[in-house]
């Protein structure tokens, strides 16, 4: 599934060719993948792409839109009579290849070109929706405020009503804080100095302002460099964003020196997920989840700098 920043990346790299065009034709191939009557946006102009979450909305000049998510194999491809291919989400031989082809699920068809939603999984979906109801609709009113709009305090409090929960299982439910994934959890909690492990009512209000700020830092700095190539999404126009090899610090890193301390980066699992972190500079709490320590003192000092 993609994260924030790569969903953000497509936003603003399909703005360029879709916003202003007007949808001539929507062909349904699959009817798993389109919710809604896919006649109400035809003959219609798209005026707006936007981003709520993990979600893409197509605000159409009829006060309808089309929400999209990608889940975990989506893919958007616009093929433009005038422009070179730009793709978008899963990369696959679908980005240079023909289509409509066997994972295309529905066909978006404009005067001078053609949005391909190609969905492997059939996880994704776009569904047609009144553009006044979209901030009600049942996946996006459970959204959270995302880290850039949230305060301190805010998270603070809601670490506090979780106090026994995990943090990272609780920095990745969307309904808490919205658009951390696997990837900007680790790398903000690294950032933070936090143990995924810590039981959020051992958080300070000091270290949730440190956490706070270094979602923040991480995503922007994905932003900005197209998304990771984790995940498996790319930049709109099909080249791969570089945030991991540039910037991630412990993410997929397992085995090399903490960048902070020289210890070894080591990989477990937290909520069930793969959890990468630096056992020097990320302290395991007494009564973790697992009952015990990470790592122990001794490989802790045999990988740390001399």
């Amino acid at each position: 599934m993609p994260e924030l920043p790569e969903v953000e990346t497509i936003r603003r790299g399909l703005k360029d060719f879709i916003v202003s065009k007007k949808i001539t034709k929507i062909e349904v191939l699959c009817d798993k993948s389109f919710q809604g009557q896919p006649d109400q946006a035809e003959n219609q102009i798209i005026k707006a792409i936007r981003r709520f979450g993990k979600a893409l909305v197509l605000d159409l000049d009829n006060g309808t839109s089309l929400m999209i998510h990608l889940r975990m194999t989506g893919q958007l491809i616009y093929d433009g009579k005038k422009t070179e291919r730009y793709a978008a989400g899963h990369p696959s031989d679908n980005f240079t290849s023909a289509l409509p082809n066997k994972q295309t699920r529905v066909v978006i068809k404009f005067s001078d070109g053609t949005l391909y939603f190609n969905d492997q999984r059939k996880f994704g979906f776009i569904k047609n929706i009144k553009t006044k109801d979209v901030a009600n609709d049942s996946f996006i009113k459970k959204l959270a405020k995302e880290p850039w709009g949230m305060t301190a305090d805010e998270l603070y409090e809601k670490f506090q009503r979780h106090k026994n929960s995990l943090v990272k299982a609780t920095i990745l439910d969307q309904s808490i804080i919205c658009g951390l994934g696997n990837i900007y959890a680790d790398e903000s909690l690294f950032a933070a100095k936090i143990h995924p492990e810590r039981r959020c009512g051992a958080v300070t209000r000091e270290e949730t302002e440190k956490l706070l700020k270094a979602a923040c830092d991480v995503m922007d700095k994905s932003i900005a460099s197209g998304g990771s190539t984790m995940a498996t999404y790319v930049k709109a126009d099909g080249t791969k964003g570089d945030y991991l090899e540039k910037f991630a610090q412990v993410f997929h890193k397992e085995g090399t020196p903490c960048p902070r301390c020289g210890a070894k980066i080591i990989k477990i699992r937290v909520a069930g997920r793969g959890t990468h972190l630096c056992p020097h500079c990320q302290i395991s709490p007494v009564n973790s989840e697992s009952g015990a320590s990470v790592s122990s003192e001794s490989s802790i000092k045999k990988g740390a700098k001399k």
